[in-house]
């Protein structure tokens, strides 16, 4: 071999060494995730998933929507979309599917994660999208005067969170936020699934979002899916599963 073309050799050699190592150390190429909260929630419902998100490397914020209105909560998610720096995968937590149905349109938003979330169809509402499959926990709705709805501690025992701990389920009642009846009536227009990729989680022993719902919205938005033995909240209950499920969906993408 002549020295140019060992030279050469070398070269071509350092370059795919430098490659490999570089490609080995890049950050995930979707590294911002927003996560949005459903009803009787706030953001501190995903802190499980974030820590385990921040700790393979991701930005991730949980918004805070005040559940006044579906427009004034995705006014709220949208103005976290605007912080980030770069790509974003968002994800829906129960009514936090109809908040990112909507908001997902924003241009940076280029994935949808549903976790046993309501995903509408063409101009659906909560309502809609719920009645064709009536939910246990849904009988366990409490209005009050001022056109917000709770739910009951047998709610949050038996249908919403059943699957954690005594102590953990109490928290959950105490602190839940009340939820504005005119959310559930607003109408999503124009949903992001319909031109963004979505992924799924179904929660087989949800009785919020029943299984049957959870499925069939699923096929309706050909998401990629994963099914948990689960309550409505396996961000709760199963932290590391719906954490891995949004870090695979984020290398998908």
């Amino acid at each position: 071999m002549t020295p140019i073309k060992k030279i050469s050799s070398a070269l071509l050699l350092l370059s795919f060494l430098f490659l490999t190592a570089t490609a080995q150390v890049q950050p995930n190429k979707i590294k911002n995730i927003v996560l949005v909260h459903g009803a009787f929630a706030d953001g501190s419902s995903w802190a499980k998933v974030i820590a385990l998100l921040q700790a393979k490397g991701y930005n991730v914020v949980a918004v805070q929507n005040p559940l006044t209105s579906l427009t004034d909560d995705v006014a709220a998610t949208k103005r976290a979309i605007a912080l980030m720096d770069g790509p974003v995968l968002l994800v829906g937590h129960s009514y936090g599917g109809m908040v990112v149905s909507a908001a997902g349109n924003d241009p940076k938003v280029v994935g949808l994660v549903y976790v046993c979330a309501l995903v509408p169809d063409e101009n659906q509402s909560a309502v809609d999208v719920t009645t064709p499959y009536p939910a246990p926990g849904g009988a366990e709705f409490r209005p009050d005067a001022e056109g917000f709805l709770s739910l009951s501690p047998k709610g949050i025992r038996e249908y919403f969170a059943q699957d954690l701990p005594l102590e953990e389920r109490k928290i959950v009642y105490a602190t839940q936020v009340p939820w504005a009846t005119r959310a559930t009536t607003e109408k999503v227009t124009n949903p992001a699934w319909k031109n963004k990729p979505s992924w799924a989680i179904i929660g087989l022993e949800d009785y919020m979002v029943p299984p049957a719902l959870a499925r069939a919205e699923a096929k309706m938005i050909r998401a990629k899916t994963l099914e948990l033995k689960s309550s409505h909240i396996p961000m709760v209950s199963q932290p590391r599963r719906v954490a891995e499920f949004i870090a695979t969906a984020s290398q998908q993408l």
